[in-house]
């Protein structure tokens, strides 16, 4: 079967009632260096390759899929994870222990440091092609 038309890693799924983000194409020089390194601090695998892409599946229907682009430079976007709180502080740790900065902030002015915004905790952090990851413990609270 070509690639465009391989059924996707986890089959068919039913109809949906409501629009919901699937999935989304992440750029990297690399791709395997970075779809483990996301999958690495958020606790989760990466998924076998689907065509051009490496997958790694958030568990709420929503997939990463990595897309290796080494012709031109990748243009750093900021993607935010909802995480349990009970997993917060094990995500912490792996980033200190991969000695990758983490911050209170999205403007990275406060390194080592996270945030309690909307009674939760959150905290951003780079990945390896200066993408803007945050992860949080609370959903943003919106007007």
């Amino acid at each position: 079967m070509p690639d465009d038309q391989q059924q996707p890693p986890h089959g068919p799924g039913p109809a949906t009632t409501a629009v919901q983000l699937d999935h989304t194409a992440v750029y990297a020089r690399d791709r395997r260096l970075s779809a483990e390194f996301i999958a690495g601090v958020l606790g989760l695998e990466v998924g076998a390759p689907f065509g051009p892409f490496l997958p790694v599946d958030l568990g709420n229907g929503v997939t990463l899929d990595y897309y290796e682009k080494r012709d031109e430079p990748v243009q750093p976007q900021h993607y935010a994870f909802l995480v349990p709180d009970e997993q917060f502080d094990s995500m912490i740790a792996r980033l200190e222990a991969s000695r990758t900065t983490y911050y209170a902030d999205p403007g990275h002015t406060e390194p080592g440091a996270i945030n309690r915004l909307f009674g939760g905790r959150g905290a951003y952090f780079d990945d390896p092609d200066g993408h803007n990851m945050e992860i949080m413990t609370r959903p943003y609270v919106r007007p």
